[in-house]
């Protein structure tokens, strides 16, 4: 039985919550974090991070201290990556070499001390653009948008007929377009981590996350989510930016939630090998989320700035269908997004950030990363 457990990316939003969860469940854990600036911008241990977790300091591109993490480990939850679409995109080698050498270098590792269970957080963006039903009502695959469709200003996704398609919930089964640098690198961390568990004896799950919200998220990083954006915005008293027309569609999913779905993933004999889906099993529109979040901050009167801007890698719709989680895991979110959103709302009350969000925007138009 696992009695130790080790988080790669462990000091972060989703890492720091993972380790309360499995220590309230009496598990022992050690964290590997290199505590980058751009997240940890003092570069020390954060406070919320539990204090029964044992830190380990260093880079998961360095083969001793992963070495050394593992050392005494049962089992092994992979969160360590560069995160953020637009960043990716011109920080190419960066993000390749941080997620896809830096999985191989813990694969090694993981080969000679050959823990009980591998999980690696996978992500959505991998689909792409998610599912839809045709006007006859048929699940089919939507397509990647043409440059001059975007540039348009036509943001629908459309079938053979040109008429619009409607977004449906996305299976795992659906073929994965990746649209995106990150999201490259994070398919390469996902199929690296099932075909070398599987080659080795090694049990390995993945866990396809959907856009995750809540506490502890890095609110002056303008690559750590949409949600986290607007809060920044709002908190500096200034319009959330809200890319294309504001209707596309995500599925926003409580931290808490991930964590237990983690749990679950670790304890359950029958997610071995398999990749799997973790979202709220709903959806919502951007624009909806940045008004419900300025209403629940108070901010009623700061309006959502449209920017009618496409930022290249982006997609237009994708949520989750969950069933397959309830089914082999167990799995149920518990926190609807009313609650979640009041619950980070307390918690802004008592942050600043550093509101670079607009500067990230200009670095992508500078860049010609926007149409």
């Amino acid at each position: 039985m696992v009695k130790k457990v080790l988080i790669t990316g462990g000091a972060g939003f989703v890492g720091s919550h993972l380790a309360d969860e499995l220590l309230t469940h009496g598990y022992e854990v050690r964290v590997l974090d290199n505590l980058i600036p751009q997240v940890h911008p003092h570069g020390e241990r954060p406070d919320y991070l539990h204090p029964d977790a044992e830190l380990v300091i260093g880079d998961i591109r360095d083969a001793e201290t992963v070495g050394r993490a593992l050392e005494g480990v049962g089992a092994v939850f992979h969160l360590a990556a560069a995160v953020g679409v637009g960043q990716s995109m011109y920080q190419i080698a960066h993000y390749t070499n941080v997620n896809c050498s830096g999985t191989a270098v813990l694969l090694e590792a993981l080969v000679k001390s050959r823990v009980e269970r591998l999980v690696v957080a996978s992500s959505m963006s991998i689909y792409g653009e998610g599912s839809y039903c045709s006007s006859e009502g048929v699940l089919v695959e939507g397509g990647e948008r043409s440059l001059a469709q975007l540039a348009s200003r036509d943001w629908e996704i459309r079938g053979k007929d040109a008429q619009p398609l409607q977004p449906a919930p996305t299976p795992e089964t659906k073929t994965p377009r990746i649209p995106s640098v990150y999201a490259i690198s994070k398919y390469q961390q996902e199929r690296l981590c099932l075909t070398t568990g599987r080659a080795y004896g090694i049990s390995t799950v993945a866990l396809r996350f959907f856009n995750i919200y809540g506490t502890r998220q890095a609110l002056s990083n303008p690559y750590t989510g949409v949600l986290a954006n607007f809060a920044s915005r709002l908190l500096n008293g200034h319009r959330p930016l809200v890319m294309e027309d504001g209707r596309q569609r995500r599925d926003f999913v409580n931290v808490r939630d991930i964590v237990r779905a983690c749990r679950l993933a670790l304890e359950t004999p029958a997610a071995d090998g398999r990749a799997l889906n973790v979202g709220s099993g709903s959806s919502h529109s951007v624009l909806e989320i940045a008004k419900t979040m300025a209403r629940i901050l108070g901010r009623t009167g700061i309006e959502p700035e449209i920017t009618g801007d496409y930022r290249k890698g982006d997609i237009r719709n994708c949520f989750a269908d969950i069933s397959l989680a309830r089914s082999v895991l167990g799995y149920e979110p518990q926190i609807g997004l009313d609650q979640g959103l009041r619950e980070l709302a307390g918690w802004l009350q008592g942050q600043s950030a550093t509101d670079c969000v607009a500067r990230a925007r200009e670095e992508l138009i500078v860049r010609g990363l926007t149409i």
